[in-house]
């Protein structure tokens, strides 16, 4: 397994909890944070995904993939904007993910993630499945998370 702390960098403007009151990200720009839960990382991703911005998570995503066991939960809540270019990021770690083994699941999103999923029909995609089953099973994070990292914004 990869160490990843090697590869995580601050984040300059610092990832809010729910409720912390601080600023968003400047426009154009998304940041990204992420625990290991168990046998897989928990990612959180706020700001704006778009072509920009997603290239440069593209590369970090793939690395908190790569440092996963079972895959990764993704929780979107604090996505302000989401174009075809940032779910192309999405789709392409999920493609990934696949190819070893493992799942991509949004765990957390917003009304706008949740539109642009719809209207593509891609929202089967990243929900949860039951390995026995396939079916799909109720959304919620696992717990606990240990060894947060946050990594710097991307975008111009």
């Amino acid at each position: 397994m990869h160490d990843l702390s090697e590869q995580a960098r601050p984040l300059r403007t610092g990832l809010p909890c729910q409720g912390s009151g601080k600023k968003p990200l400047p426009s154009g720009r998304a940041g990204m944070a992420y625990a290991m839960c168990g046998d897989r990382m928990r990612v959180t991703v706020r700001g704006e995904l778009d072509l920009d911005s997603g290239e440069g998570l593209r590369e970090d995503l793939e690395a908190v993939l790569a440092g996963s066991t079972s895959g990764v939960d993704l929780d979107l809540g604090g996505l302000d904007f989401c174009d075809c270019a940032g779910l192309n990021v999405l789709l392409d770690l999920r493609r990934c993910a696949l190819e070893q083994g493992k799942t991509v699941v949004i765990r957390a999103s917003t009304p706008v993630v949740d539109r642009l999923l719809t209207l593509l029909g891609a929202q089967g995609l990243f929900a949860p499945t039951s390995p026995q089953s396939g079916e799909l099973v109720a959304m919620r994070l696992p717990s606990p998370c240990t060894g947060s990292r946050v990594l710097a914004p991307t975008g111009t």
